[in-house]
């Protein structure tokens, strides 16, 4: 275990070198993220300048789910996305036969895939996420208990779960296809999470649910928030959670047999 934290830590450092190095591009990447967070307050702001409520959802309610929304992605670009898209983006390690050099590595294939590059501007997204947070749950006033708070937490641990299996499952298929990346489903599903699941239709709300686990990424970790959430959706959504993380590990563990060396 020891050794695993000594590796994040130089993976984390050379993250911040990198970024001195580049700081023009660094504070662009702030610009961006910054212009970000006010078009998305803004939207919901002009949401719910008419009216109090929609399906059900409050400003504050809505505004924590957009907060659950951008800290979902801040911690996808702070780690997670970068280092998949090393492994089987277009200019990725498996098409660019780089990946051998990964495989003989003294570390778990699978963790240096997942942790091995960092973009450290996404720290920012990361705070005004907490701060967006901070202030819809203080709206919410008494409305969050200790034991809301308490499984809050719980699901937005299963909420990054989610993310990180099916993440891992799409980028594990370059092993298989070596076409335009799979990620870009991903990327495209996650944007309907920036709204509440029971705004759509019922059927559409049970594909969002349980097919395209969505609404377990950013809208069940805000009804555990208002205390709405029902013991069996969290059962279900841990089950599923746990079952994605199993299913993604063993795809990949499988698919790393039909990778061909580049030495070969």
């Amino acid at each position: 275990m020891r050794y695993y934290v000594r590796v994040l830590r130089a993976f984390i450092r050379a993250a911040f070198q990198q970024e001195a190095a580049f700081r023009t591009n660094f504070f662009v990447n702030l610009l961006n993220s910054a212009l970000s967070v006010v078009i998305g307050v803004a939207g919901v702001m002009v949401l719910y300048s008419r009216v109090k409520a929609i399906h059900g959802w409050t400003f504050s309610q809505t505004l924590a789910l957009f907060g659950v929304y951008l800290f979902v992605g801040a911690l996808r670009n702070l780690c997670l996305g970068p280092s998949l898209d090393a492994l089987g983006g277009m200019d990725g390690d498996v098409w660019q036969g780089r990946f051998d050099f990964v495989l003989l590595k003294p570390a778990s294939t699978q963790f240096l895939v997942s942790c091995r590059h960092w973009r450290i501007w996404a720290l920012f997204d990361v705070a005004v996420s907490l701060l967006i947070l901070g202030k819809a749950i203080a709206d919410l006033g008494t409305v969050v208990s200790v034991v809301n708070l308490l499984v809050f937490l719980l699901s937005l641990l299963m909420s990054m779960t989610i993310v990180y299996a099916l993440l891992l499952l799409l980028t594990t298929g370059v092993f298989w296809y070596q076409g335009v990346p799979l990620i870009w489903i991903f990327n495209s599903v996650i944007q309907m999470g920036r709204y509440p699941v029971g705004i759509y239709p019922g059927w559409f709300r049970a594909v969002l649910t349980w097919i395209l686990p969505i609404g377990f990424i950013t809208t069940v970790p805000v009804e555990a928030l208002s205390g709405q959430l029902g013991l069996s959706t969290l059962l279900g959504g841990i089950g599923l959670a746990i079952g994605l993380l199993v299913l993604a590990s063993v795809f990949f563990q499988v698919s790393l047999r039909r990778y061909s060396s580049a030495s070969s």
